[in-house]
């Protein structure tokens, strides 16, 4: 009943930008944290940045200025900047929230499909 739908992946030059978009839907009752993971080919699923509801965030070293991760709370969705693009993010990227669904009371992790983000160089 609660599902993410990503959005904005694709190819782009290094040195490019894209933005990547979730948005969480269904009976929700509230969404406490968001962020995005990524998985390369031949590596472990790694963080990229969370944010925590009251603006916390934290960011793989590897993305640090580079990427901004940022939400809005009124449309459920949390998105994902990425600027300087280098050939090592390509991966795939997935999103994902932790949500109280409006007919429980206890909390669980959700994912998205995931959307291929692919740089060359």
């Amino acid at each position: 009943q609660v599902q993410l739908v990503e959005s904005g992946g694709g190819l782009v030059q290094a040195g490019g930008s894209l933005r990547l978009s979730c948005a969480a839907s269904g009976s929700i009752f509230s969404i406490n944290a968001m962020g995005w993971y990524r998985q390369a080919p031949g590596k472990q699923r790694e963080l990229v940045a969370r944010l925590i509801s009251g603006g916390s965030t934290n960011y793989a070293d590897s993305v640090k200025g580079r990427f901004t991760i940022a939400r809005d709370n009124a449309k459920n969705t949390v998105y994902l900047q990425m600027n300087s693009l280098k050939s090592e993010d390509t991966a795939v990227y997935y999103c994902t929230a932790r949500v109280r669904p409006a007919s429980g009371y206890r909390e669980y992790d959700y994912w998205g499909q995931g959307t291929q983000v692919t740089v060359s160089s």
